[in-house]
């Protein structure tokens, strides 16, 4: 059984703590794989031309006798134009609405009602969660992407949950041994390529993630530390627990986010069970 040191928010060790089954889970890599893929296949926003990109033009195939007869000896091809100019019989025409004009709609465009979502079995997402879970406990896993304090997992007293400031989460994570870390996701830098035009100008790196059982105050009080995460315990999934699928992240449990894994066996077969009211996780 894995077991862990319970902190107080003083950062002095209280005793150690028996961690849950999810955290006896074997690594499976490549099960961690699918499942972020699905998570970031499944956020995509949809797109698509509008209807009538392309198609607004007053063009028309006009080759039929007496309708006006402008085509005939004038060796013109039989696509779709506008007239841009008349002089008497003669017309200045100008090729529009088929797939290759200036202006011309797209041949095959990309349709809103395309559908992004894939799925994948609900045990092996399960799977995946604990797998990712049990990583965040191995400090080969953690070591490899942060820089880790001296003992993982974190876990800290239910008082954790009541910070209501910025500072006292900053505080209380430098005395925990978060320092290097924090000035390690502290250093930003400006994207190479076309993303500095498109609103995301910084690539930031990403930090410890912050769990705990219920919405709470922690939630607002850790938002406006940069690289830092935080999330429900019911609501946490492969990407969150395996940024970019590569699992072991740095990871700050509360005390109760611990016991309510435990006790209404989150992320495990028998959840369907343990949870009464029928109400399935993401």
């Amino acid at each position: 059984m894995t077991t862990a040191k319970l902190y107080s928010i003083d950062g002095t060790e209280l005793k150690s703590l028996n961690l849950p089954e999810q955290f006896d889970e074997d690594v499976n890599v490549d099960l961690i794989k699918r499942a972020v893929q699905l998570v970031l296949q499944n956020s995509r926003q949809k797109y698509g031309a509008a209807e009538l990109a392309g198609k607004r033009s007053a063009a028309k195939l006009s080759r039929r006798r007496r309708d006006y007869k402008a085509g005939y000896g004038k060796g013109m091809s039989r696509a779709p134009r506008k007239v841009m100019w008349r002089r008497g019989s003669q017309f200045g025409f100008e090729g529009a609405f088929a797939p290759g004009m200036k202006g011309g709609r797209q041949a095959h465009p990309a349709k809103s009602e395309k559908d992004f979502i894939l799925k994948m079995n609900k045990k092996e997402r399960r799977k995946a969660i604990r797998s990712a879970i049990a990583a965040t406990a191995i400090p080969n896993f953690v070591s490899a992407r942060h820089k880790i304090p001296k003992s993982i997992p974190v876990v800290v007293e239910n008082k954790f949950e009541s910070l209501v400031k910025t500072k006292q989460v900053k505080d209380l994570l430098v005395k925990l041994g978060f320092e290097n870390e924090l000035d390690r996701i502290s250093r930003k830098k400006v994207r190479a390529g076309k993303g500095k035009n498109r609103n995301r100008k910084y690539s930031l790196r990403r930090g410890p993630l912050i769990v705990f059982s219920n919405p709470c105050s922690l939630e607002k009080a850790s938002r406006n530390l940069i690289g830092i995460e935080s999330t429900s315990v019911e609501k946490l999934n492969a990407e969150l627990l395996a940024p970019g699928a590569v699992p072991g992240r740095l990871i700050l449990w509360s005390e109760a986010a611990i016991e309510r894994l435990a006790k209404e066996k989150l992320f495990t077969n028998d959840y369907a069970k343990a949870k009464k009211d029928g109400k399935e996780e993401k």
